[in-house]
């Protein structure tokens, strides 16, 4: 069957793209030293500054925001070093991995995936670490697996009260322009983002922002690096990039940024909030009958950007996922790592309005039942409702 009409595109990333980005990205290639790039670039970068709450430097690069993980590490550690990283799921792990493979040591706060890490476990490892060797505590903001938030602040307050001087890192890749974040307000030294989910453009640009204090780590780490090499790009013209820049995407995000300083940047997160509380009333809706349920169970720390949906016991997360896309055009996530199989995943974040989200709702109720996984009925009306109020 050819599919009508537009996919309805559920991912968490890469996300829906606005037409307006899309017009803007479409021109030709472009000098990226001529001075009307430059200005432009300039003015990307100062608005960018604004969306992750910062004064620190930031640094792109043409990459996923898996690059963006590697100039993290590289650019701030010497071999043998130390780093606390705090479990969350599945980019948990592939951080981790990341790391011992730059020769890093990494102790991991363990937590089990449903709930995310613990304060108090956290607070604890810092105490009993009296010689100060980990140099970092890595932490994933929201947990794009799981659909659980890790509270930033509570880890930066764990790190005052035991006065660790280990730097923060965190993770922002589907929580930037998403969910409330302020990066210098709340004490973190390195974010780490994306282009591709909350700022709604294509696959293809990472950055990191930096403090004083991770620079100053900077300058006596010792892990090899070039082309990520913080050193080097400070001194280019744009202070980032150590090669050819993507100049069409800087058109993008100029417009992406327009678009969230013209909604708000608070407007934003309310949107993304309302959003995610229809999304979880439906799921609630369907956990009747022994359906499919909510895979986070701390109701603090639900993700409003994403909404993972544990499968009933026998029941196959990927059938529903190819009901949907077959069916009804309707592109869901899919379950990562050892979640495979067991959740499909609902992003709600980026260029996402009332209607797309009950229209997908509608068709993952149809595809339950088309799959013939027990589920309560009604969800989509419980979304309606959610978002009556």
């Amino acid at each position: 069957m050819t599919p009508r009409g537009r996919t309805f595109f559920a991912n968490p990333g890469p996300t829906n793209i606005p037409d307006s980005i899309l017009r803007a990205i479409d021109r030709p290639s472009q000098d990226f030293m001529e001075e009307s790039f430059i200005a432009l670039f300039e003015d990307c970068v100062r608005r960018l500054k604004r969306v992750i709450g910062t004064d620190g430097h930031v640094f792109m690069y043409a990459a996923s925001g898996h690059g963006a993980w590697e100039a993290s590490l590289v650019n701030l550690f010497s071999p043998g070093d130390t780093l606390l990283m705090l479990e969350s799921g599945y980019f948990s792990e592939s951080w981790t991995e990341m790391a011992r493979k730059f020769g890093l040591e990494v102790v991991i706060v363990p937590a089990e995936w449903r709930r995310g890490a613990q304060i108090e476990a956290v607070k604890a490892a810092l105490a009993a670490d009296t010689a100060h060797r980990f140099k970092a505590v890595c932490t994933v903001h929201n947990e794009t697996s799981t659909g659980v938030t890790l509270p930033i602040r509570e880890v930066r307050a764990a790190l005052d009260e035991t006065g660790h001087p280990a730097l923060l890192l965190s993770d922002t890749i589907s929580s930037l322009a998403s969910l409330p974040y302020a990066m210098d307000a709340w004490g973190i030294d390195l974010t780490v983002g994306g282009s591709q989910k909350g700022l709604m453009l294509p696959t293809g640009i990472s950055f990191t922002a930096v403090s004083e204090k991770a620079m100053a780590a900077h300058r006596v780490a010792r892990l090899p690096r070039h082309y990520l090499d913080w050193s080097v790009m400070l001194g280019r013209r744009h202070r980032s990039f150590v090669g050819t820049i993507p100049t069409q995407m800087f058109h993008g995000l100029a417009e992406a940024l327009r678009l969230i300083e013209g909604e708000g940047l608070e407007a934003v997160w309310a949107r993304h909030r309302r959003l995610a509380g229809a999304v979880r009333a439906a799921v609630r809706v369907w956990s009747g009958n022994q359906g499919p349920e909510l895979f986070c169970i701390d109701p603090e720390r639900c993700s409003d950007s994403v909404t993972a949906v544990l499968m009933p016991e026998g029941h196959d997360a990927e059938a529903v996922r190819r009901a949907a896309f077959g069916r009804y055009n309707v592109s869901l996530g899919g379950g990562l790592g050892r979640l495979g199989g067991r959740v499909f995943r609902i992003g709600h974040l980026g260029d996402l309005n009332e209607p797309m989200i009950l229209g997908t709702l509608a068709a993952v109720e149809m595809s339950l039942a088309d799959a013939g996984v027990p589920h309560g009925r009604g969800g989509v009306a419980a979304a309606m409702d959610a978002l009556s109020l």
